[in-house]
């Protein structure tokens, strides 16, 4: 393995194959419904969350993974590392943040930086992979956390909502209380920016917000080169054409699909689409 040992929350959403490609370990955030806890990712698969959404009222909780599971996974590299890098969504949006730091304060004999990346998703999962590959070129603990803070800065997240039930539900974000009760019909475009979500633009249909959110991205990348996921909630296939919307418009370095997981989609309810990108140069 790597002497930098990389770790994240499940928000990440990160495709498997860069995870297993990258070593990437996954902590998984916990998702609670009807009595019973589910692994984010492991005990529960997106498809079952979005099902149990459409069929029962009773909206699923979340929970930050304990210290413990923390302590568990950071002794266990610990062994094996030279330092430990851990990349968590913002304290402002969850606790994961918390938990990570207290863990990494009980584990002596190596370096352990928890790191806010002040986003969430692919925008985090950008931030993840970026230091993942720092790590896999064997950069130093100084290095892969300098790589961090030139990617995080660069991150951009725009998503727009098939409904905003979910999001005023969970609290998460508190324009959503007010927009749910315009009656105007509109189609929101959300942003995500230094760990705080908010309302950017109020299209009324969802073909103009998803046309929006290129545009902007038009504007804010230029000709650059640029990494881009297509991120979705139970909403492939308008994911797929989006794909090739972004692909023949843009200088795209990497394009993914990524799907939200269980806990990521229980805060938005399905058919979020949207996109996280940075901008090379």
């Amino acid at each position: 393995m790597s002497k930098i040992a990389i770790v994240t929350d499940s928000s990440a959403s990160l495709p498997r194959e860069l995870v297993e490609r990258y070593g990437i370990h996954i902590v998984p955030i916990l998702l609670i419904h009807k009595g019973r806890t589910y692994r984010d990712g492991v005990d529960i698969t997106p498809q079952e969350l979005y099902r149990r959404l459409r069929e029962d009222r009773h909206l699923p909780t979340t929970s930050a993974p304990s210290v413990g599971d923390f302590l568990r996974v950071y002794a266990r590299l610990s062994q094996e590392a030279e330092g430990i890098v851990s990349i968590h969504l913002s304290p402002k949006l969850s606790a994961v943040y918390t938990a990570a730091l207290t863990a990494s304060r009980m584990v002596e004999g190596v370096p352990i930086r928890v790191v806010d990346c002040r986003t969430a998703a692919m925008g985090q999962g950008f931030v993840v992979l970026e230091a993942a590959r720092a790590a896999d070129e064997g950069c130093n603990l100084a290095e892969v956390l300098h790589r961090i803070e030139h990617i995080s800065s660069r991150i951009n997240i725009l998503a727009t909502l098939d409904t905003l039930e979910y999001l005023h539900r969970s609290g998460r974000v508190p324009a959503a209380a007010a927009l749910l009760g315009s009656l105007l019909k509109i189609k929101p475009i959300f942003y995500l920016e230094d760990g705080h979500a908010d309302v950017l633009e109020k299209p009324r249909t969802r073909a103009k917000a998803v046309q929006r959110m290129l545009e902007i991205m038009e504007t804010r990348v230029g000709s650059n080169p640029v990494h881009v996921a297509v991120m979705h909630a139970d909403a492939l296939e308008e994911a797929k054409r989006l794909r090739g919307e972004v692909a023949s418009r843009f200088n795209c370095v990497e394009l993914f699909i990524t799907e939200f997981t269980p806990v990521m989609g229980a805060h938005t309810g399905p058919g979020l689409l949207g996109l996280a990108f940075w901008a090379e140069g």
